[in-house]
């Protein structure tokens, strides 16, 4: 069974996607934690379900470094087998990526390499662009510059604003995330594998041996 950590910004949307399909006992994969650089209200999600979790305040922390090594003693008491952002609005350190990779996924409102950043759907209305989509990614220390694990087409219709294609990407993005996460606790996604530079033979397990105790 594969053990997920989520880490959220805000409503967590994403998260309760993730809950809902790993409260079904034929998913093979069970959220263990989750995490949030704020007072979240994404948070209410996981008291919902029983999930532990913790938070991390950004503003507490005087750089995004000393911010980022609590996060990362936060995860090592789970020792989770993935870790998904979703909707963490905070660039990971280079110091949890590379502690982590390339067990860290992440989704993005887009079809990348178009439009990384914060404001996806917003940059693809300003540009004209007549699709967009949504992505997972294996995180880097880049923005929005991983591997592609997974993407989706969305077609912009005539009179979007930034809110009703966003609506109509978040279930693309969802059902997207659910499946990687499916597809990595069956082995059928090998995160090595995906990461690694062309022409190179992976040397990082997609999973570690899973924990049998958490706290």
């Amino acid at each position: 069974m594969l053990t997920v950590a989520v880490l959220i910004s805000g409503t967590g949307s994403n998260l309760r996607a993730l809950l809902d399909a790993a409260d079904d006992p034929a998913y093979p994969a069970r959220i263990v934690v989750v995490g949030a650089d704020r007072d979240a209200d994404g948070l209410e999600h996981a008291e919902a379900f029983g999930i532990p979790s913790f938070t991390v305040p950004y503003a507490a922390y005087p750089s995004r470094e000393a911010w980022g090594a609590e996060l990362d003693a936060q995860l090592r008491v789970w020792n989770p087998d993935l870790i998904v952002l979703s909707g963490l609005m905070r660039l990971l350190p280079p110091a949890v990526v590379h502690a982590w990779a390339p067990r860290i996924v992440n989704t993005h409102p887009a079809y990348l390499p178009d439009f990384p950043g914060a404001h996806a759907v917003r940059d693809a209305l300003a540009a004209g662009a007549q699709q967009t989509g949504a992505s997972v990614i294996v995180v880097d220390d880049g923005v929005d510059s991983g591997p592609i694990l997974a993407q989706e087409r969305v077609p912009v219709l005539p009179g979007d604003d930034e809110h009703t294609l966003h609506e109509r990407i978040k279930p693309v993005e969802r059902r997207l995330l659910i499946d990687v996460v499916r597809r990595v606790a069956t082995g059928e996604l090998d995160l090595a594998a995906a990461s690694a530079p062309a022409g190179t033979t992976p040397d990082v397990p997609v999973r570690p041996a899973a924990s049998t105790t958490h706290p």
